[in-house]
């Protein structure tokens, strides 16, 4: 590496040309850039004791040339270009002023932009990428280019601007002022890539994008460079559009959470992408990779960005984005990849979305927090058996306990009918939903703004209301104004306003003119008051339950069985009691999708290829078993009995008691040591 510092313009002048390596990023200098700069040019240009300025500087390596001397840009394309158009400017405005002065246009584009003796490509100064190639050279010959959206338009445009009301001679001693450290690679010596690492880190603007891109390219032979460029990545730019500087480093981090079932921090996703890559770096192996990249990237962007062709899939994308868990798009990417590859069809992938989206939104209204779902789609790939993959999924949901769990529609209905509804994010969402289910055709727009969401029982009550609630008016206004039974929608809120119930069934625009299936039951009611708030609640509870549905696996005989026995045989199990067990049996599942479970007269017993543990219900507790050697049970608070030579109904050594849900995590060491035992004899 050879570094020197070199004035501007001596840097430039010359028969060379500067050359963008194909991945490099586009020009991305806006206003803000541009500004400090001509700030910059200004004010060295204007004082007469300041001898020069540091631009910053330029890393560049030779390649291989015939007459022009070809440099390619590692880093510092952005000043060299913005340079350029000011240069070009510059000229213009010179030879438009047609006064005496130290250098012409014909000179600034002869010594700064152009190689005048050659032809074709090699008559510029500097080519940029794919991208932006085509608008600089036409605005350096023209001073315009058909490219309007190009940021080289706006800050060509810009300096026009500056230059009308600025003294040429002191904006041209400024740039003659300019000075650069010009770091000169060695080809085959300097790591390329290092260079960026290093830039990056002292704080210049390049993105985890930048970075990930370059890696996968630099350090490759050039025709391998320009064809995974030109064959994966463009395309893959191209596809993201606008949301790539965005979106692309999500992908990558999604993409990675997928592949290893780990979730790199954001701001490391760089780092995480190298080691993925770390043993893919040949050729072959890397354009292996980048095209499951490129794969992938298609399948996100149907996802993500809604670009999805099939109208039913795409619909499924669009609520799951509504209720906003990006955290499931690493587990949506490998369902997409499996219904891509014919693994799944079309209705099983509607189901599984479905599924995915009734979890979230349970979830949602029963205010469990959200902070362990990345985690838990980061890891759900993994337990699936592609084999039987919906029925596996649907598995997996059963047993998801705790911070995990997948609300029953026993608790769904519970939290539906009683949550405040109208300040949830997902309101609009959750009224839509209701409203639109089952309308195959002809969907109301909710979301458009035609209809919004409307209190029947209104938000400021008159006497008139008090009246219709009846004694306990404030009780009721307090506890269910904001519940799913109060709410509706109509596209006529401000006219319904606090007006009475009667006016609003009887006017125009009201519940009995509305055509909405929400309004249904509001037109034949007669009085609304706490009695008609509960019954409406209820009925759009049974309804809510079947938009978002449970997984479907019936708890009854969940795991099968072939004793002939049911849970409802066991007379112990209600109540409290049947409480505790659903959630020891869940916690119990969860340990391995293999786990099965096998219902016996007086015992329910759980085991993959052997038993490790089996429960008695009995009137105030659940009697264990655990099936370990009591002296290899670790027990620390002593809950255990050695039960070895004692009779009793389960087939463990170990005896454990529960009673309530307070013991479980303690309960749960226990028997996940049982179960550890009795996998590690199978293995």
């Amino acid at each position: 590496m050879k570094a020197n510092e070199e004035n501007l313009l001596k840097f430039l002048d010359g028969t060379k040309q500067f050359m963008l390596p194909i991945y490099q990023r586009r020009y991305s200098w806006e206003k803000e850039q541009c500004d400090q700069l001509w700030d910059d040019v200004l004010r060295v240009g204007q004082n007469e004791n300041i001898k020069s300025h540091f631009l910053g500087s330029i890393v560049s390596r030779e390649e291989v040339s015939t007459r022009v001397q070809r440099l390619l840009v590692i880093d510092g394309q952005q000043r060299l270009t913005t340079l350029s158009l000011l240069l070009s400017v510059l000229g213009r405005a010179i030879e438009a002023e047609d006064a005496d002065f130290p250098i012409s246009r014909n000179q600034i584009e002869g010594y700064y932009l152009f190689n005048e003796k050659e032809d074709g490509e090699l008559r510029y100064k500097q080519l940029l990428t794919e991208h932006d190639r085509d608008a600089l050279t036409e605005l350096l010959e023209e001073g315009d280019t058909s490219d309007a959206t190009s940021l080289l338009v706006d800050n060509y445009r810009g300096f026009e601007d500056r230059l009308k009301n600025a003294d040429l001679e002191v904006v041209y001693k400024g740039i003659q002022k300019l000075m650069i450290v010009s770091i000169a690679l060695e080809s085959g010596s300097d790591e390329p890539q290092l260079i960026f690492e290093s830039l990056n880190s002292t704080g210049l603007a390049l993105s985890q994008a930048d970075l990930i891109r370059n890696y996968v390219l630099m350090g490759q032979e050039h025709n391998v460079q320009t064809r995974l460029y030109q064959t994966y990545w463009y395309p893959m730019e191209q596809r993201f559009g606008d949301e790539y500087s965005k979106r692309f480093n999500l992908f990558i981090r999604d993409y990675l959470t997928l592949k290893t079932g780990q979730i790199p921090n954001k701001g490391k996703i760089y780092e995480s992408f190298k080691r993925y890559v770390d043993d893919k770096r040949h050729p072959e192996a890397l354009e292996k990779e980048i095209g499951e990249i490129a794969r992938n990237s298609e399948h996100y962007v149907r996802i993500v960005l809604l670009q999805e062709p099939d109208r039913d899939l795409r619909a499924c994308f669009k609520d799951i984005k509504t209720l906003g868990v990006e955290v499931a798009y690493p587990f949506l990417l490998g369902v997409y990849g499996d219904y891509a590859e014919k693994r799944l069809q079309k209705e099983e992938v509607i189901e599984t979305l479905r599924l995915v989206e009734s979890y979230v939104f349970r979830r949602t209204v029963c205010d469990i927090p959200r902070n362990t779902l990345n985690k838990t789609f980061a890891s759900m790939m993994g337990r699936v058996n592609k084999d039987k993959y919906l029925q596996s999924l649907k598995t997996v949901f059963s047993r998801m306990t705790g911070r995990q769990l997948f609300p029953t529609d026993k608790e769904f209905r519970r939290e539906f009918q009683s949550r405040n509804i109208y300040d949830l994010d997902t309101c609009n969402y959750l009224l839509d939903k209701l409203e639109n289910h089952e309308r195959s055709k002809e969907l109301v727009p909710v979301g458009d703004h035609a209809y919004t969401t409307e209190h029947v029982m209104p938000q400021t009550l008159t006497d008139e209301w008090q009246e219709e609630l009846g004694d306990n008016w404030a009780e009721v206004h307090e506890t269910y104004l904001h519940t799913i039974g109060n709410l509706t929608l109509t596209g006529y809120n401000q006219k319904l306003g606090n007006a009475s119930f009667r006016e609003k069934q009887e006017m125009t625009g009201g519940f009995r003119d509305s055509p909405l299936r929400l309004n249904a039951s509001l037109r034949k009611v007669e009085r609304w008051d706490e009695d008609a708030i509960v019954k409406r609640a209820e009925m759009l509870a049974e309804k809510a339950c079947k938009i978002w549905p449970d997984h479907g696996v019936d708890r009854e005989t969940q795991q099968g069985r072939s004793s002939g026995w049911r849970l409802s045989d066991h007379r112990h199990l209600n109540g409290k009691m049947l409480d505790l067990f659903e959630q020891l049996q869940r916690c119990i599942l969860s340990l391995d999708t293999r786990v099965r479970r096998q219902i016996n007269k007086y015992t329910i017993v759980y085991k993959v290829h052997r038993m490790f543990v089996d429960i008695e219900p009995q009137a105030s507790q659940l009697r264990l078993s655990l099936n370990i050697p009591f002296p290899e049970i670790d027990d620390p608070r002593g809950l255990c009995r050695d039960v070895t030579h004692v009779g009793h109904l389960g087939l463990g050594d170990v005896d454990v008691r529960i009673s309530s849900v307070g013991e479980l995590d303690d309960v749960m060491s226990l028997i996940r040591k049982a179960y550890e035992k009795q996998i590690s004899v199978e293995t």
